[in-house]
């Protein structure tokens, strides 16, 4: 069926296959992810945020802030910036899936800012065989090379002295199968996408040489159209996130800074629904009615799923809270110029068992920035164990100095 070949490709894409087998054992049937189209749009891309667990909605604001909260290229000290992020996913199984995303922004002035992305996620060579024929032997149907991609553009704004606001637009193509299918075409998906952010930064001074700050930081991703890889006969929701968060970044002295930082997402999808059969009811009638509720969860429009993701959990309220999932995060910084960063990440193992520690690095000069992840599972057999996290960032205006400084010399 379409449906469960498209679910378990989004599942492998994640890197839940190995902790959802898992999760089952523990929880039985109270195992219930949420299921979407582009699962890939959820995977943090850059080594800074990877480093600190996932976190990034209120942290200082950085180039690749496109992701975790676009408001905050308005609150960017430099005029402009791009980076380039490379990460090699799920190499515990294989060694052909990974995910590069480029990032950068531009100052149009003190208030305004202008920023884009481009998220290409590449899923190896996949080798395609039909049934068995007659001899036994499988037929060969050729290889294809699935792939995600989104590109964006966002315009952020400062309100205030402390508040920032942005809104983002996305296009998103996702390809499973480059048109080809065992039995059957699967057609490439495509979908339109909004952010909606918002940056709170205050500087807070305790009497010391160099200020301190506290921020907050709201950012609703992907608020869009459904996908559908099969020519509008199912649909599926993207990856729809609210992510809220605090950050205090302390400065002891002109030279070392420690920040803190917590995150909570949860995905603003409906809940897939679990249907159990009564005790009088024949196997006919239940299986009408689980096919009826799960015709109303494929029909519900993206804006209602939004706003039945908060009530409509099988399991209530208890099961409501296990699809925020939460991570907190510290970074170190001598002088801005050397960060060392760590985090944990956790996920209910109902909800996928994502659970990790994270720890990073980075190198900081005034025309490039240079940073590491390094992420160590705490679920057993998970296939996100030693994912890794590398960003090459530049700031132009270092950039700018240095082709300055070329011409006069000539």
């Amino acid at each position: 069926m379409k449906r469960n070949k498209l679910g378990l490709i989004s599942l492998c894409v994640l890197g839940l296959a190995s902790s959802s087998a898992m999760a089952i054992e523990k929880g039985g049937s109270k195992f219930n992810p949420l299921q979407s189209a582009v699962p890939s749009l959820s995977i943090a891309p850059d080594a800074r945020g990877g480093g600190m667990g996932d976190v990034g909605v209120a942290t200082s604001p950085d180039i690749n802030s496109q992701y975790w909260n676009p408001a905050k290229y308005a609150q960017m000290q430099s005029r402009g910036g791009f980076a380039l992020s490379y990460t090699p996913w799920l190499r515990k199984i294989v060694n052909d899936i990974d995910l590069v995303y480029l990032a950068g922004y531009y100052k149009l002035d003190d208030m305004q800012a202008l920023s884009a992305s481009f998220r290409y996620f590449s899923m190896g060579e996949i080798h395609l065989t039909d049934a068995p024929g007659p001899d036994g032997i499988p037929q060969d149907k050729g290889t294809c090379s699935p792939y995600e991609m989104s590109i964006d553009l966002a315009y952020s704004r400062n309100l205030s002295e402390y508040w920032a606001a942005a809104v983002a637009l996305r296009f998103i193509y996702s390809d499973l199968t480059n048109g080809m299918a065992d039995d059957e075409t699967v057609t490439a998906g495509k979908a339109v996408a909004a952010d909606v952010a918002a940056s709170y930064r205050r500087p807070i001074n305790f009497g010391g040489p160099k200020e301190s700050y506290a921020s907050f930081g709201v950012n609703v991703s992907n608020i869009g159209s459904k996908v559908s890889y099969d020519d509008g006969e199912t649909n599926q929701f993207l990856p729809t996130n609210l992510r809220l968060g605090g950050a205090f970044e302390y400065a002891f002295d002109e030279f070392n800074t420690v920040s803190l930082a917590v995150d909570l997402n949860k995905l603003l999808i409906p809940t897939p629904p679990k249907t159990e059969q009564g005790e009088d009811e024949d196997q006919a009638e239940y299986s009408r009615r689980q096919q009826d509720e799960w015709d109303d969860y494929y029909n519900t429009s993206p804006v209602s799923g939004i706003f039945k993701s908060f009530t409509d959990a099988p399991g209530g309220m208890s099961e409501e809270l296990e699809e925020i999932n939460w991570s907190v995060g510290a970074e170190y910084s001598y002088s801005k110029q050397f960060m060392v960063r760590a985090g944990y990440f956790h996920e209910s193992e109902n909800k996928g068992n994502r659970k990790y520690w994270a720890f990073g690095a980075g190198f900081n000069l005034s025309i490039f920035q240079l940073n590491a992840a390094y992420l160590m599972s705490t679920a057993q057999t998970s296939p996100l164990d030693q994912t890794l996290r590398f960003t090459l960032g530049f700031d132009i205006a270092g950039l700018k100095g240095i082709m300055n400084n070329s011409k006069d010399k000539e």
